[in-house]
This record gives structure tokens, sequence and C-alpha cells, in this order.
């Protein structure tokens, strides 16, 4: 395995120091890919170019893409599972999301 190639082919690893992968393709919910720790089983769909977790990370953790931190899960999650706004706060802008009670800037 080269610094940059995890195990599975439909997975890129940006960075040798980042803690997410990039999916290069879509990925049904259930779909096993292989991962350095060794299997995962994706719970949801992940999206072509959609980050997923190369191992565990705790909650308050930095996500780390292109070898960056890109921004901070709100939750813990396991290897193999999708980052994107629903689990991960951007550290650099902010985050808007369709939840209860979040309105785009000057917007009701």
């Amino acid at each position: 395995m080269s610094a940059t190639q995890p195990l599975d082919a439909r997975l890129v690893l940006l960075s040798p120091e980042d803690n997410c992968l990039i999916a290069c393709t879509h990925l049904a919910a259930g779909t096993v890919v292989q991962l350095e720790g060794g299997s995962a089983t994706l719970p949801r769909d992940i999206g072509l170019g959609h980050k997923l977790a190369r191992r565990a990370i705790a909650a308050g953790e930095k996500v780390l893409k292109y070898g960056a931190v890109i921004g901070s899960l709100r939750v813990p999650v396991e290897a193999g599972e999708h980052i994107h706004t629903h689990n991960l706060d951007s550290d650099y802008t902010p985050t808007y999301t369709l939840d209860e009670g979040k309105t785009f800037v000057g917007h009701a």
C-alpha cells in the first residue's frame, strides 16, 4: 500500500496525515470497504467526493483533509462512517444546515 492509497480502490487518501478518506464513486449503505484496520460496513450512503472516517474518531477531534484541519466532529464516528455537515463543524467557515433553529445569514 502506498502512502496515499488505502486498501480499497474506491477510496482515496489525499495525505498520509488525513483521518478521512474520499469516495471515488457513490457507495451504497451496506457496502463493505477495506481500510487499514480491516473491513467496515458503511452504515449510510456515501456520495462521490464525500468523506468517510479512515479510523474511529472521537467527538471534538479535528478532521484532516489534504493534511489540513477542515473541522471538528460534534459526535464520535466509527471507521467507515460518513463525515459531513450532519456531524462536522467547520473550523474556518460557518456551517449552514437546514436543522431546526438554524437559518442562513439575513434570511428568516
